[in-house]
């Protein structure tokens, strides 16, 4: 299941229960003046950032935090 969301709209806690609830979350995000669509996913032992130009892995749920944060996926504030 996929849901197509505008970054910010979810907290990082919800947008990283919603991936290892199994959803795939695409995520529409502006970049240079265009918006573009990043698919966030797990599959049970990694985790995916699939953006137009790049497909980043992380094996931890740490560094998929991370991630999201550093590219303003998540709504700031609470983590």
């Amino acid at each position: 299941m996929a849901i197509t969301v505008d970054a910010g709209e979810f907290e990082l806690d919800e947008l990283m229960a919603r991936l290892k609830d199994g959803e795939r979350v695409i995520v529409r995000t502006e970049f240079l003046g265009d918006i573009r669509e990043v698919a966030l996913r797990f599959d049970g032992e990694t985790f995916y950032c699939d953006t137009p130009t790049r497909l980043h892995k992380h094996a931890e749920e740490a560094e998929m935090r991370a991630c999201i944060e550093r590219q303003g996926y998540a709504a700031s504030g609470e983590t």
